[in-house]
C-alpha cells in the first residue's frame, strides 16, 4: 500500500478533478450529453499532452482515444444495428400478438407469459427496442383490463434491465467491464459466466416487483390517443388471397372474430355483394368492404404479410415489383383531399393514384355518412382523408402535391414484416456464435450487423440511426477517464483508501461497500460511465486484497445494473415515463427499495459463488 501513497502525483489529483467536474456536469444535465462528453474527451487530451507523468504510459492522443476503437463499443454499436433489424421487420411481433390474443381467456396468465417474453428476449438483446416493442402491448393490455398503463410500464423497464444482468450481452455494461477486464489481466468473462447469479437476483428482483407494485406504484390515467381516433373511421378493402389467414374463415354470430377491432360492412364475391349478419366461410377472392381505424389497420399490416398481400393485390395495385426490392423504410400516413383538387369527383383508379405518387391508398375515411361501397368506387369529396402506405421517398414528394395536404404529423413507419424471418435467423444466429464462441463476440454483432443490412431487414439509413451518438460518446469519454484514472494511479489510490476505511471489518463488508457505491451511483450518471469509472478501481481493489477478481468484476456489473431509482438512470426508464405517466419520485418510491434489496441479495449471496 506503501508504493501506492509514493506514487501518488498532482496529475493524479488534477485528474480526480477533472473526473468530478464530469460527473457534475453530466448530473447538472445543463449541456447535451454529446457536448460534456466531448468537453472531457478535448480536457484530458489537452492536459496530459502537456502535463503527463514522467514515465507514464497510455495517457498520449491515441490511448485516450482508444476507447472509440475498442471491441466492447464496437459490439454494443453492432447489437444495436441488429435490435434495430429485430424492430424494423416487426420480427417478435407475431409471438407479441399472439400472447396479446390469448388474453381474453386468461388475463393473469397471459400478462406473466408478455413479461416473461421481454425479459427472456432482454437476455441477448438491447433492452430499448425491447420495451419500445413492448410499449404498444402492455398499453393495450393495460386498456382491456381497465387497469392504468402506470401499473405495467415500469415493471416492464425493470425487468428488462434485471434480465440484462444475466448474460454477456444481456446490457452494454457487462460488455465495458469484461473489456476493461481483458485489458487489466489475462482473464475473460464467458457468455454466461454471470447467469448463475445473475439470474437468482433477476428472481428476487422479480418477486418484489410483483409484489410491491400494486402498492407503490400509482394508479393513473393514462392518455389514450385511441380516444381521439375512435371515431376515425377507415374504408378499406382487404382481398382473401390463396393462403391468406382469413380463408376459410367461419363467422360467429354473423361476424368474423379474426378481425379484431375491424368491421365488416359488405364481402364483395364476384358480382355478388354479401352484406351482414354473415353466414359464409371466407373464399380466395373475395374482397372484404371494412371500417377500421388507422391503429387497426397498421395491426393488420403488421401482423402477417398475407394481410399486406391482400391490401396491395385489389384492383389497380397489382404491380408489386417496386414494393418487393425497395428496403426504405415502410411508412403509413394521412392525406387530406384539398379544395380544388383534380381529384374530386373521380375515384381512386381513375385518378391513378399508385401511378402518379407511388403510393398506396388503405383506406378513406368520410365523417359524413356511413360507405358501403367498395373502396376503388368511392368518388373523392374535398376533406376526404386518405391512409396512405408507402415508401419514405414518395412520402416526402407528396409535400409538393397541390392536389393533396399530406398530414406530416401522422407520419409512422411500419415493420416491413416480410422480412422477419430474415431478422429472426440473423438474430438467433448471431447469439449461437457469440454463446458459444465460435467467433469473438464482436465478431459475431459485427457479422449480425452486416446481414442485417445486407438481407433487406433494414437499409443504411435505419442502421446509422441506431447507432446512438450519445451511448458512442459517453462510452468514449468514460474510457479515457477509466485509462486516466488508472495510468495515473488514481484508480489505485481510491482503491486502497477503500481498502483502509471498510478491509478492517472484512472482504464481504468491503465488496458490499462498493456495490452500494456503484449502485447509487450509477443512478446519477449512466450506467456505462459508472461500470467504466469503477471496473479499474475494482481491480485494484482485488491487487491490494487477494479477492478473487472476477468477483470484484461480478460486483461492478450487478451494481452498475440497479439503474432503477431515477428515470434518466437508463434509457427504459425514460422511454416508459410518458406511456405511464410517471414522475420523478415515482422511480424514486418504486426504484430505490430494489436497489437496496439488490445490494442485500448481492451481499448474502457473493460468498456462496465467489472466493472472498
Amino acid at each position: 500500500m506503501d508504493s501506492f501513497t509514493i506514487t501518488a502525483s498532482w496529475q493524479m489529483w488534477a485528474t480526480m478533478l477533472i473526473v468530478l467536474i464530469a460527473v457534475w456536469f453530466y448530473v447538472r444535465e445543463r449541456y447535451s450529453i454529446e457536448t460534456i462528453s466531448v468537453g472531457v474527451i478535448a480536457a484530458l487530451l489537452i492536459f496530459f499532452h502537456f502535463f503527463s507523468p514522467p514515465g507514464s504510459e497510455g495517457l498520449d492522443s491515441s490511448s485516450l482515444l482508444s476507447g472509440f476503437a475498442a471491441p466492447a463499443l464496437i459490439t454494443i454499436m453492432a447489437l444495436l444495428v441488429v435490435g434495430q433489424g429485430m424492430f424494423q421487420t416487426g420480427a417478435l411481433e407475431g409471438p407479441i400478438m399472439s400472447i396479446n390474443n390469448a388474453l381474453d381467456k386468461s388475463p393473469r396468465r397471459t400478462l406473466f407469459l408478455v413479461f416473461a417474453v421481454a425479459f427472456a428476449v432482454s437476455m441477448f438483446m438491447n433492452n430499448t427496442p425491447v420495451v419500445v416493442m413492448f410499449i404498444p402491448v402492455l398499453s393495450a393490455m393495460s386498456s382491456r383490463l381497465r387497469r392504468s398503463a402506470s401499473r405495467y410500464m415500469m415493471p416492464l423497464s425493470f425487468m428488462c434491465i434485471l434480465a440484462g444482468m444475466t448474460t454477456l450481452i444481456g446490457s452494454s455494461t457487462n460488455l465495458l467491464v469484461n473489456d476493461v477486464l481483458q485489458r487489466s489481466s489475462d482473464m475473460s468473462l464467458g457468455f454466461f459466466s454471470q447467469f448463475s447469479m445473475g439470474i437468482v437476483l433477476a428472481a428476487i428482483g422479480a418477486i418484489y416487483i410483483i409484489l410491491a407494485s400494486p402498492y407503490l406504484l400509482p394508479e393513473r390515467k393514462s392518455l389514450e390517443k385511441e380516444v381521439s381516433e375512435s371515431g376515425q373511421q377507415y374504408i378499406a378493402q382487404i382481398r382473401v388471397t390463396e393462403n391468406h389467414p382469413l380463408k376459410g374463415t367461419q363467422p360467429i354470430a354473423g361476424l368474423y372474430p379474426a378481425l379484431k377491432n375491424v368491421t365488416v360492412r359488405m364481402i364483395q364475391r364476384g358480382e355478388k355483394g354479401l352484406l351482414p349478419p354473415f353466414e359464409h366461410a371466407l373464399q380466395t377472392g373475395d374482397v372484404l368492404i371494412v371500417a377500421a381505424t388507422r391503429k387497426s389497420l397498421s395491426n393488420l399490416l403488421s401482423s402477417s404479410p398475407r394481410y399486406l398481400e391482400g391490401m396491395l393485390n385489389i384492383a389497380g395495385f397489382h404491380d408489386e415489383s417496386k414494393t418487393g426490392e425497395n428496403t426504405e423504410a415502410i411508412i403509413i400516413s394521412e392525406a387530406v383531399i384539398a379544395p380544388g383538387s383534380r381529384m374530386i369527383g373521380r375515384n381512386i383508379e381513375q385518378v391513378g393514384f399508385r401511378r402518379q405518387t407511388g403510393c398506396l391508398v388503405l383506406g378513406i375515411q368520410r365523417r359524413s355518412r356511413m360507405i358501403r361501397k367498395r373502396m376503388l368506387e368511392i368518388r373523392l369529396e374535398a376533406g376526404d382523408v386518405l391512409l396512405l402506405f408507402g415508401y419514405d421517398a414518395d412520402m416526402r414528394e407528396l409535400r409538393n402535391n397541390r392536389d393533396l395536404l399530406l398530414l406530416d404529423w401522422s407520419k409512422a413507419e411500419l415493420p416491413d414484416i416480410r422480412k422477419s424471418l430474415f431478422a429472426r435467423i440473423i438474430f438467433a444466429g448471431t447469439i449461437f456464435a457469440a454463446a458459444t464462441s465460435f467467433v469473438p463476440i464482436e465478431i459475431a454483432a459485427l457479422s449480425g450487423a452486416l446481414a442485417m443490412i445486407m438481407s433487406g431487414c433494414l437499409n443504411i439509413r435505419q442502421a446509422v440511426r441506431a447507432l446512438d451518438m450519445r451511448i458512442f460518446l459517453l462510452i468514449g469519454a468514460a474510457f479515457a477517464m477509466g485509462l486516466a484514472l488508472e495510468n495515473t494511479g488514481g484508480a489505485a489510490y481510491i482503491g486502497m483508501k477503500a481498502v483502509e476505511t471498510f478491509q478492517p471489518f472484512g472482504n464481504h463488508v468491503l465488496i458490499a461497500a462498493v456495490f452500494l457505491l456503484i449502485a447509487l451511483m450509477t443512478n446519477i450518471i449512466s450506467n456505462s460511465a459508472s461500470a467504466l469509472l469503477f471496473a479499474p478501481i475494482a481491480l485494484a481493489i482485488s491487487q491490494q486484497t487477494g479477492i478473487d477478481p472476477i468477483a470484484m468484476v461480478m460486483t461492478v456489473i450487478f451494481a452498475a445494473n440497479c439503474s432503477f431509482a431515477t428515470p434518466i438512470a437508463y434509457q427504459t426508464n425514460l422511454l416508459v415515463m410518458g406511456p405511464g405517466r410517471y414522475n420523478f419520485a415515482d422511480f424514486a418510491k418504486f426504484g430505490i427499495p430494489l436497489i437496496f434489496l439488490m445490494w442485500i441479495s448481492f451481499t448474502l449471496l457473493v460468498p456462496l459463488f465467489f472466493q472472498i
